[in-house]
Parts: structure tokens; sequence; C-alpha cells
């Protein structure tokens, strides 16, 4: 059976200019972040229709069940208004044919918004079935590659700012990929920033000197420089402060996979900028590449390829804790 398809939880802004707003909004996904856009969609479009703020309550899923939200869904406004009822963990209620029978004639004045933390594995089931059918059922995918650099400029630009993509990647490589943190220093850029439109090159390296933790974009560099102790030192301190061990091994593949690049790049004489976009880095830091590459030769790539492999084994299959794992990594890498 194929996999059910969800529209995006970013298409309900469009949706609603389309067609309104629907009675129901059951949005669901492992991107969390994505639940606060949503709300602050929907607050911003239903505010205006709201006659009294005792026409706005949330509910927990944890706490309370669908017969009691349908319940309160279904009883009139205070005001000559619409509700708004928001239902946070809403996959934890049991009486979920309460949810679809409510779908199926719901209430003209309330706006019903519900919040599932993780994945649907029955869309065939009910309540998805019904919401689907009736269109009332969005996706929050993570974020990954091109659609995180693709949401950095476009948060940028709706902060009246610009930002190109090589350093919206760039600005992912040094802040990580969780969008709440990218936004927090975004928003950092843009006091920096001023009056002046461009996120360049010299205001993310502002930040990048202002941040005290370590990022995954200075491990790199203390690998490129063999560096073994600093690079130790900065896996444990990612490590320590939440990055997980398969991001940082993602991350040093990626790296490495670029360095296997590099003479071949470099016989083509393509420009520095059409290189390190093929490479996945910067143009400014593009120099720190080609010197990384005389520094490790074919057989250490293939060295540190294997060691990167023999990591991620031992992480699924080994009880050897992840700090040992990734001191076993580095040393494999730069070896003595």
């Amino acid at each position: 059976m194929a996999k059910t398809k969800f529209p995006s939880v970013f298409d309900i802004p469009k949706d609603i200019k389309t067609n309104g707003l629907k009675p129901i909004y059951y949005i669901f996904g492992e991107d969390t972040f994505s639940f606060d856009y949503a709300k602050e969609v929907l607050d911003k479009a239903i505010t205006p229709k709201l006659a009294s703020e005792f026409d706005k309550e949330t509910f927990y899923g944890s706490k309370t069940n669908y017969a009691d939200i349908v319940s309160a869904a279904s009883t009139f406004p205070f005001g000559d208004g619409k509700k708004f009822l928001i239902v946070k963990n809403a996959e934890k209620p049991k009486d979920k044919d309460k949810l679809a029978d409510y779908a199926k004639s719901p209430s003209e004045f309330t706006v019903l918004l519900l919040f599932h933390e993780g994945t649907i594995t029955k869309p065939e089931s009910e309540p998805f079935k019904t919401l689907s059918k009736l269109g009332e059922i969005f996706e929050s995918k993570e974020m990954k590659g091109n659609a995180l650099v693709e949401w950095v400029k476009s948060y940028v630009k709706e902060n009246d700012k610009t930002i190109s993509d090589e350093n919206a990647q760039l600005l992912i490589d040094i802040v990580g990929e969780n969008r709440s943190l990218i936004e927090l220093q975004l928003e950092k850029i843009f006091l920096f920033l001023n009056d002046k439109k461009e996120i360049t090159l010299e205001s993310i390296q502002q930040l990048a000197t202002e941040l005290k933790q370590f990022n995954i974009f200075d491990l790199i560099n203390a690998v490129g420089r063999k560096d073994k102790a600093k690079a130790l030192e900065i896996a444990f301190n990612l490590y320590d402060s939440g990055t997980e061990i398969i991001q940082i091994i993602a991350m040093l593949n990626r790296y490495f996979t670029a360095l296997a690049k590099i003479n071949e790049l470099t016989a083509m004489k393509l420009s520095v900028q059409e290189a390190a976009r093929i490479v996945g880095t910067h143009q400014y830091y593009y120099k720190d590449y080609l010197d990384a590459r005389k520094r490790y030769s074919d057989k250490e790539i293939t060295n540190a390829f294997r060691a990167l492999f023999n990591a991620d084994l031992s992480i699924k299959t080994s009880s050897l804790d992840e700090k040992t794992v990734l001191t076993i990594l580095i040393a494999d890498i730069i070896a003595d």
C-alpha cells in the first residue's frame, strides 16, 4: 500500500487565503517547532473574529478526552464571534471515534486546532481517514538539506533582509539544524545588522565569534588541521551540549566526501565559487578544504570512511558508550 501523503503545515496560510478557515486543523509530526508556526498563523487569522478572550481555550490530551473536547467545541461562544480551541497531545485520548464523528458535522462557530506529536502509523483508521478526506490534516516534517536552507531564506525575507544560499547553509553549519536555535541566532544577526539589508559572511562570522559553545564547523576545522586534542575537546563539548553522535558522524562523513572530490575539482579548473558549491561549503572556507586535502592522502581518506562506518556500526550494535565511540573515531581518523 502506498504511503499516504498529507499537505504540509506550511500550506496552511495559502489554504486560508484560498478557502477560508477550516473547522478543524489536525497537525501531526516530529517537528514541533512548526506547531508554534501553525498556532501563530491561525491565531492571527482567528483573533479578530473572537468576541471574548473566554472563547479561546487550551486542552491537553493527557488530561482530558475527546468527549469533553467535542462538548466544548459544540458549546456556543460567549459573544457572537468564533471560538478557538487548541488541543495539545491530541494523540493521547482513546476515544478518537468522538473526533471522527464531530468532524463529519462540526460547529460552524468553532475552529479546533489539534497537535499530535509523532507520526500517524495507521492513516486509514479513524479519525485520520475522515480528517484526510475533509482536507483537515497537515504534516509537520523535520527540515533537512535544501528545505532547511529555503526556510532560512524565507524567515530572513519575512524580516525584510536577504541571505544567499551559501550563507544560509553556512549559518546552519555553525548553529545546527534546530530551527528554534537558528531563529534565535538570526534575531541576533538582525540586531547586529540594524538598517543593513543583507546577511553577509562577516555578520555570520561575528555571530560565530559570540557563540560560546563549539559547533560542528569547529570540529571539522580541527579534524582538517589534524589537531587531535582540539578535535576531541570539541567533539566532547558538542556531545555534552546535546548534539547527537549520529549527527557528528554524518557531518564528518559529509566533510570527507567533500575532501575526496577536491583533487578532481582542482583538475577541472572550476571557479572557487563553483567548486565550493559542489563540495557544500562557503567559498570563503574552500581554501581550508584545499589545505586539509593536502594533509590527507587518498589512503587516509579511505581510512576515515572506514572509521566512520565502524563508529556508526558500534552505536547500533555494540555496548560501548558513545563517548568511547567518539574517542575511537577521532583517534582512527587522526592517526599518529
